[in-house]
């Protein structure tokens, strides 16, 4: 029986493991740690608010429990990458693969999280990342969607993605590492900012906003080496639907509340990611209106409506 392992018991990753053990034919070892609320739940009852864990998912709270198979799904909270990767690098790894399956950078460095892992992790280890759209909510009901699976190691994408594919999700093989990661980070920050139109019932200008965010997104993704067309492809706007418009989606409900004064509780990814682009567009002088004005409006309490017709406001003469 093939058997793989998982990091991180949220949303998210919990599905993840899921879908590996009822659609690839994975017997799945997921770990998380032992006072997390989502682990306490799955410990205690084998489901969640989404799912129930089939039999050949096990759980695990001690680390070194999930680290004996070859390969490793890691879902965690970005901002606490760098320390999970801390803690890896005290075991053997060697040869190990990790697919690696958040979408945001880090803040402050804005730094993508395959370099987090490549900078705390020297062993020879191989490492993937996963972006596209989805939501756990839309998938348990069997709508099928796509995402894009990307590597610096050709062999490694072919691998994951001839193991991971099917009739449910169909991936695709990346060609922009760069670029995908940074696409699946920002689509969160563009999703907080429809969600904020949503919340002042300015829907107009969601068009506007999805016709102008992948040029500011692209320009981002080109300032650090990647392919800016990346920005319309699945990472980034193939996720619009999904991140922009969904009732499922963390980023574009917490833009939503913070239009109508109201807190949103859950972790939004976006929000760190926010602020990491706007420290970098500042000090390096890229040009992201969306971004520096949705941070004006997020962290410096700037008047919502003035802020967002003033991103709208900018660049009239001419479109391109």
């Amino acid at each position: 029986m093939k058997k793989m392992s998982l990091i991180g018991c949220g949303r998210w990753g919990t599905f993840l493991g899921w879908y590996s053990a009822n659609y690839c034919g994975f017997d799945v070892d997921m770990y998380d740690i032992p006072t997390s609320p989502n682990f306490i739940e799955l410990r205690d009852t084998r489901k969640n608010a989404y799912l129930t864990l089939s039999d050949n998912m096990t759980l695990y709270d001690n680390l070194s429990d999930v680290l004996k198979n070859d390969i490793i799904i890691i879902s965690i909270g970005c901002q606490y990458f760098r320390g999970l990767c801390k803690e890896l690098n005290a075991y053997d790894l060697s040869g190990k693969t990790f697919l690696l399956a958040m979408k945001g950078l880090e803040e402050p460095s804005a730094k993508i999280m395959f370099d987090v892992m490549r900078e705390e992790i020297k062993q020879n280890i191989h490492i993937a990342v996963l972006a596209g759209p989805g939501h756990v909510q839309d998938y348990m009901k069997g709508v099928p969607s796509c995402a894009v699976i990307d590597s610096d190691e050709p062999e490694v994408k072919e691998r994951l993605i001839k193991l991971l594919q099917s009739e449910l999700i169909r991936f695709y093989y990346g060609a922009d590492l760069i670029g995908n990661q940074i696409g699946a980070a920002l689509k969160n920050v563009i999703g907080i900012a429809a969600g904020i139109l949503d919340g002042l019932e300015w829907y107009g200008l969601k068009g506007a906003l999805m016709a102008r965010a992948p040029v500011e997104v692209g320009r981002f993704i080109k300032h650090f080496g990647g392919n800016p067309q990346t920005a319309y492809g699945l990472a980034h706007l193939g996720d619009y639907e999904a991140t922009l418009f969904s009732k499922h989606s963390h980023n574009r409900m917490f833009g939503e509340k913070f239009a109508r004064g109201e807190d949103f509780g859950k972790l939004a990814e976006g929000v760190p990611t926010l602020k990491a682009v706007k420290i970098i567009a500042d000090r390096e002088g890229i040009d992201m209106p969306i971004c520096q004005a949705l941070y004006k409006g997020v962290y410096e309490n700037a008047d919502i409506k003035q802020t967002i017709r003033g991103m709208f406001e900018r660049n009239l003469k001419q479109e391109f």
